[in-house]
């Protein structure tokens, strides 16, 4: 068994992630059999992830977005280039010179 716990502000995003699932899903007038058949899983998967539990698969959250159409909000998840705080780090291991300065040779010196 693993002594991982899920920090307090994580559990909140799957409890928030979970709801809006499950708000999306009733706008839609799906139950959640539509929807779990939709995104061929079980009833009790769909109703866990609707609960924010944190133990539903990744592959699970990701299909039942793709099955509300929701899943091209994704793209924005990890995206490299809205990491700001990585871009700054990796900005300040660049070496402050592009190389060592070259000697200047006198050939065409007149």
């Amino acid at each position: 068994m693993s002594n991982f716990t899920t920090p307090a502000q994580v559990s909140s995003q799957f409890l928030q992630l979970g709801q809006r699932i499950r708000i999306a899903r009733i706008r839609r007038g799906w139950t959640i059999t539509d929807l779990a058949s939709k995104a061929g899983i079980n009833r009790n998967t769909l109703t866990a992830l609707e609960q924010g539990k944190p133990g539903t698969a990744i592959s699970v959250c990701f299909t039942v977005l793709w099955a509300l159409g929701l899943d091209a909000a994704l793209n924005a998840v990890a995206d490299p280039d809205n990491d700001l705080h990585g871009k700054a780090l990796e900005a300040a291991r660049r070496p402050k010179r592009a190389g060592k300065p070259r000697k200047v040779s006198d050939d065409y010196d007149f």
